[in-house]
């Protein structure tokens, strides 16, 4: 029999990644040991050990073979595979594989692509290393075709018929429907859209998620439209037509919303969806988000965004607890789509998506849509990842 070999995760973390998953991808048992394991979906915090058996997460660490390939995370985070709801890969720009290396097991497309063009994100998501689906635009051309956005000229884009064609071909990819109700997507006419959006994904049963912020319609009458499991992302968008009226005040039709099931996305970006002002007014008032994500595109891996942790880490600086921020990422991301069910949990026999993460401790500067600046004490980086049982 062979020893065991112990590789610590923080220093796997500076090794290059095609190494460290040779070392370990022979084996079909892993041991992670010593680390402070927070597992929202169980109500767990503590410092344990954890074992993966052929790809799925086994609790049984005491009769695995001598020949187990052992990970030290002694001092990190062992926390169920991050997912990421509302994320940009339109064209490989953005290759899920640098979300992998972030801890992000698992991705959603959020509206690139609509049904004439459904094909090319499809593409996408079949040879990418992680776990990627998709919202399918009600714009015919998806996320800003040609330079032009979706509903400027009319409704015309929002093809019903085309769009239900659309996911019936791909229902293993799509999980779902995205509406931009912007003033500078959807003009005047963003509760026609919306019930374009609504209309497409009935026959499936899936969520519609809307994107909010300086809308036409107040969002209360298109609050009103959406059905439990719908989702509303850019949550703390500023005014107007946010979910805050002008004196700071959560709207009571926002509460009553998410108390009738509508879901409120985080949605960090780059141009306009939050700010530090509307996060700080409406976490004073008890209304968090459900989801945390990152709305990553290729400029935003320079600026504001950088990826999942680093978003994850701007709400530790809000003061949101631990626990809250990872549950908004994995349990409770999971909650959001039907397909995704089995995900966000380290329950025995689940399978092996793991992100082992450090809560380092320093000074770091953490930046709004508006340049506006907070520096935080805490950031959250990915050490090590395991997906489907294999360590990346």
């Amino acid at each position: 029999m062979k020893r065991r070999h112990v590789l610590h995760a923080g220093m796997a973390a500076l090794a290059p990644w095609q190494s460290v998953s040779s070392l370990l991808a022979a084996e079909n048992t892993l041991l992670i040991k010593g680390g402070r394991i927070v597992d929202p979906a169980r109500g767990v915090n503590s410092i344990g050990d954890l074992a993966v058996v052929d790809g799925l997460i086994s609790h049984d660490t005491a009769s695995l073979p001598l020949s187990t390939q052992v990970i030290d995370a002694t001092g990190l985070l062992v926390v169920p595979g991050l997912i990421d709801v509302h994320v940009h890969a339109r064209d490989a720009e953005l290759p899920p594989a640098e979300n992998l290396k972030d801890g992000v097991t698992t991705l959603v497309d959020a509206g690139s692509r609509g049904a004439g063009n459904v094909d090319s994100i499809i593409r996408i998501a079949q040879q990418a290393p992680n776990r990627v689906r998709l919202l399918l635009n009600i714009g015919h051309l998806g996320n800003n075709p040609n330079g032009r956005a979706e509903f400027l000229d009319g409704i015309a884009p929002g093809d019903v018929s085309r769009a239900r064609a659309a996911i019936h071909e791909n229902r293993a990819w799509i999980v779902g429907v995205k509406a931009r109700l912007s003033r500078g997507v959807s003009a005047d006419i963003d509760k026609q859209v919306l019930r374009r959006a609504i209309a497409a994904s009935e026959p499936s049963g899936l969520p519609v998620m809307i994107h909010i912020g300086d809308t036409a319609t107040a969002l209360p009458e298109l609050l009103s439209l959406l059905r439990p499991g719908d989702i509303v992302t850019h949550m703390y968008a500023p005014t107007p037509n946010g979910i805050l009226d002008a004196e700071g005040r959560l709207l009571p039709q926002v509460r009553g919303a998410r108390n009738r099931g509508i879901r409120f996305d985080f949605g960090n970006g780059l141009n306009e969806h939050w700010s530090w002002e509307v996060a700080e007014a409406a976490l004073s008032q008890d209304f968090p988000p459900d989801t945390i994500s990152s709305d990553l595109n290729v400029p935003g891996r320079n600026a504001q965004v950088f990826n999942l942790p680093t978003v994850m880490s701007k709400f530790l600086q809000l003061g949101m607890s631990l626990n809250d921020v990872i549950a908004c990422v994995t349990s409770q991301a999971a909650a959001t789509y039907g397909e995704f069910q089995a995900l966000g949990s380290l329950a025995e026999g689940s399978v092996a998506d793991i992100a082992i993460m450090e809560l380092a401790e320093g000074k770091f500067e953490y930046v709004d849509n508006y340049k506006g600046t907070r520096e935080g004490t805490q950031k959250l980086q990915t050490r090590q990842v395991i997906f489907q049982g294999q360590v990346i």
